[in-house]
C-alpha cells in the first residue's frame, strides 16, 4: 500500500500495538518517530528492529499529557524531518477500580494521558497536515469506549471521548485531504492480558465470538491500511478489531 516516503509519529510506541505498528510501517519505507515515557529499553530495541528492516527511526521521551513535553518532542521531529504526515495516537494507561473507590488522581491520570494526550499531539501536528493538504490520523481507542466495562469508568470515558474527538476533527479537516479514524481493539495478547488470572481469561474468551485473543499485529495491519492512500475515502470511522466483542 502506498505510504512510502512519509514520516509517522507513534505515541506509546515501545511495546504492544505501538511496536507492531512501527515494524509494519518500517517495511513500507516510512520514517518512524516513536514516543515513549517509561520503557526506554523497549523503545531502543524496537528502533533496532526498524533499522534492520531498512527504515529510519528515532525515539523520543515525552509525557503526552504534558503540553511542554509534547511541543519539545514534535519540535525535535520537525527539525529532523520537516514534516509529520501520519499520527498514531496510541499512548494510554489504565488505573482500574470501581467508581466508589476511584481516586481523583487515578481519574485524572487516565483522562490526561489517553484523551488530553491525543488532543495535544493532534493540535501540534494538524496545522502542518492542513498546510501540505495531506495527512492521516489514527487514534487507538478500545472496545470499552463502546461497551463500557466495570472497574474502568475512567478508561471507558477517555476512550469514548476519543471517538467523539475523531468524528468532530474528521469533519473539520476533511476538505484538506486529511482523514481521521479510530481503531478500537478488543483484548489483545499484550502484557496487560498476560498478567490476568486464567479464570478471568476464560471468562473473557467466552464473551468473544471468535473465542480467542487478538494479536498486536491484527491492530497494526488496520492502522497500516488507514494510513495508506487506499483508505483515502474513509474518515470519521470507528473500526473494531476485536474478534466480534463489540457486536
Amino acid at each position: 500500500m502506498t505510504i512510502n516516503n512519509k514520516t509517522i509519529l507513534i505515541t506509546g510506541g515501545s511495546k504492544g500495538i505501538g511496536k507492531a505498528t512501527a515494524i509494519k510501517m518500517a517495511q513500507k519505507g516510512i520514517r518512524i518517530a516513536r514516543n515513549y515515557n517509561s520503557s526506554k529499553e523497549g523503545a531502543q530495541l524496537t528502533a533496532k528492529e526498524v533499522t534492520k528492516l531498512g527504515g529510519e527511526a528515532i525515539i523520543l521521551k515525552a509525557d503526552v499529557s504534558d503540553e511542554n513535553q509534547v511541543e519539545e518532542m514534535i519540535g525535535n521531529i520537525l527539525n529532523k524531518w520537516k514534516t509529520v504526515d501520519i499520527l498514531v495516537n496510541n499512548a494510554g494507561i489504565i488505573k482500574d477500580s470501581l467508581l466508589l473507590g476511584m481516586s481523583i488522581d487515578d481519574w485524572d491520570k487516565v483522562i490526561n494521558v489517553d484523551l488530553r494526550g491525543t488532543f495535544l499531539c493532534t493540535r501540534d501536528l494538524i496545522r502542518g497536515m492542513i498546510r501540505q493538504k495531506w495527512g492521516r490520523e489514527i487514534n487507538v481507542g478500545s472496545v470499552v469506549g463502546i461497551r463500557g466495562n466495570p472497574g474502568q469508568t475512567n478508561y471507558s470515558a477517555a476512550k469514548a471521548g476519543i471517538i467523539g474527538f475523531t468524528k468532530a476533527l474528521a469533519k473539520e479537516v476533511a476538505g484538506r485531504n486529511i482523514t481521521v479514524n479510530t481503531v478500537t481493539p478488543g483484548y489483545v495478547a499484550t502484557d496487560t492480558v498476560a498478567v490476568l488470572k486464567q479464570s478471568l481469561k476464560n471468562t473473557i474468551l467466552n464473551r468473544i465470538p471468535q473465542h480467542k485473543f487478538g494479536e498486536a499485529n491484527d491492530v497494526a495491519e488496520m492502522i497500516n491500511f488507514l494510513a495508506s492512500d487506499e483508505a483515502s475515502y474513509i474518515t470519521g470511522q470507528v473500526i473494531s478489531v476485536d474478534g466480534g466483542l463489540a457486536i
